[in-house]
């Protein structure tokens, strides 16, 4: 790990989980002031159908305005973004988000690997990628993706995790440039472009 990297240059930080991760939200939103410099996206895996009870949850938990996405919606620093149930979450080059329907990715629609991979196209070294519980190997190519386009990666402490698979997975198939249990990644996220 490379616990010495100064995070100065983040543009988007991408958060990705499934089981358990809405506990980790809960943990790290209320506790977050502001994000005035880079974009907050998170995919989680979610019931198929237009239900929008996370959206309704994390706006209530934090100060931090949230976002409707829509395709072709512009990302825009200081705000939260949620991929909504039923479609891949795509980063388009012009700074948007785009919405694709096509198949499911490990089970899931969103895709935390999809997301991953296409934001770390647009974004390369300014992108930071964390990934925290589940119950599946999602996200471990994706982590990939924004490590080799220069991003950081960051992993929930498999120990700390309620469904460990997920980053337990990521932590033995990649080389994560941070492992971190709950209190870590708050502390991680409020330092960034400091």
């Amino acid at each position: 790990m490379e616990e010495s990297r100064v995070i100065k240059t983040c543009k988007v930080l991408i958060f990705g989980g499934s089981s358990g991760s809405l506990d980790v939200l809960m943990h790290i939103l209320p506790r977050l002031s502001r994000i005035p410099s880079f974009a907050f996206v998170i995919v989680l895996h979610r019931k198929s159908g237009g239900d929008t009870v996370l959206e309704g949850l994390v706006a209530l938990k934090t100060i931090i305005p949230v976002k409707e996405v829509e395709d072709k919606v512009d990302l825009l620093p200081g705000f939260i973004y949620i991929a909504p149930s039923d479609y891949h979450l795509l980063f388009e080059n012009d700074n948007s988000l785009s919405l694709d329907a096509s198949e499911k990715i490990n089970h899931s629609r969103p895709s935390i690997d999809v997301s991953f991979e296409s934001a770390s196209e647009v974004y390369g070294d300014g992108l930071i990628g964390v990934l925290v519980s589940g119950a599946n190997s999602d996200g471990t190519e994706g982590l990939k993706a924004i490590k080799n386009a220069g991003g950081i990666t960051v992993v929930q402490k498999p120990e700390t995790a309620s469904m460990p698979f997920m980053p337990q997975y990521a932590v033995s198939n990649t080389s994560p440039d941070y492992i971190l249990d709950l209190d870590g990644i708050f502390e991680f996220i409020n330092s960034i472009n400091s």
